[in-house]
């Protein structure tokens, strides 16, 4: 299988990169730099095909797809920059990135024939409720700009192609890049106490795991829109807070407030994250394990390559 992968810079891209590469797939990497270095993990590099990518030119995106003939199009790469995406000099180039740039893939997808994965979001939705949000429901209602211009991207590859995966995820976090694991643990080094939010609901989301159920996924053609995140049930951000400062040993104190207290930020943000995810047991596929698994994993991690 010949898999193009977008965003190898990002967190995501980075370890579907090597899950790939792992299983002896042929990978070609893409991403906005003129160069690509590898895929590092402490002293590991590795390294595949890369071929330089603006994905919100659609004469490069149509001429990268009839080079490459990729079999599958694991498209990774995004604005997610959530708050910024709210200013008023960004918001064009965000609904070019997340929303024209898919377009122009799936187009380009459709005119050689090949697969398409597209990593979506929760912020399709509204956010409300308590219901976990199921992944062929249709009630969107996006609240910020990054989750408009994602559902733009969505409604692009399901009119254009019916060979495609719509991967919905929440919270992520892996090693190349940041996150909030990353944000807590730096500030909570210098500070004795944090306030987080207790009325966000959600599942975090580890790159590593969903890495591994991406590349099951387009080794089928179980096609369709499914939600994925790490078990272990539903959690506030206070509580993410707490455990992450219990995993690291850190003793900084961590206060739960609503959002309304913590002040709102540019972006409006999801108060109901709950993704339901029983679709993928009932097509065959594993789920990611518990997200505490998960967290232990990345905390251990992150202290080696420290």
């Amino acid at each position: 299988m010949r898999a193009l992968v977008t965003g190898v810079a990002g967190q995501l891209g980075h370890d579907v990169v090597n899950e790939l590469l792992r299983r002896g797939e042929e990978v070609i990497g893409s991403d906005l730099a003129a160069t690509y270095s590898g895929v590092q993990d402490g002293t590991a590099v590795t390294t595949c095909r890369y071929v330089p990518l603006d994905i919100t030119d659609r004469a490069a995106v149509e001429r990268v797809m009839r080079e490459v003939k990729p079999d599958v199009l694991i498209h990774c790469a995004a604005w997610t920059a959530v708050d910024a995406a709210e200013d008023a000099d960004k918001r064009e180039l965000v609904q070019k990135i997340n929303g024209l740039g898919t377009e122009y893939l799936a187009a380009a997808c459709r005119e050689i024939d090949a697969k398409m994965m597209y990593i979506s979001t929760d912020y399709v939705f509204s956010g409300q409720g308590t219901a976990p949000w199921e992944p062929d429901c249709r009630d969107f209602d996006p609240q910020n700009v990054y989750g408009m211009t994602k559902l733009y991207g969505e409604e692009a590859v399901r009119q254009q192609l019916s060979k495609y995966f719509i991967v919905r995820i929440a919270w992520v976090f892996g090693v190349n890049g940041n996150n909030f694991i990353k944000t807590m643990l730096r500030v909570g080094a210098t500070h004795p106490e944090l306030r987080v939010v207790n009325d966000q609901i959600g599942t975090p989301t580890y790159t590593l795991d969903l890495a591994v159920l991406l590349a099951d996924m387009v080794e089928t053609e179980k096609y369709g829109t499914y939600h994925a995140t790490n078990e272990g049930g539903y959690i506030s951000w206070y509580e993410f807070a707490k455990a992450i400062f219990e995993e690291a040993g850190m003793d900084t104190k961590v206060t739960p407030v609503t959002t309304a207290e913590y002040g709102q930020s540019k972006a409006m943000r999801p108060f109901n994250s709950r993704l339901e995810k029983k679709k993928l047991r009932e097509q065959g596929f594993t789920p990611l394990p518990d997200w505490r698994d998960a967290l232990h994993r990345y905390v251990k991690l992150l202290r080696e390559e420290a």
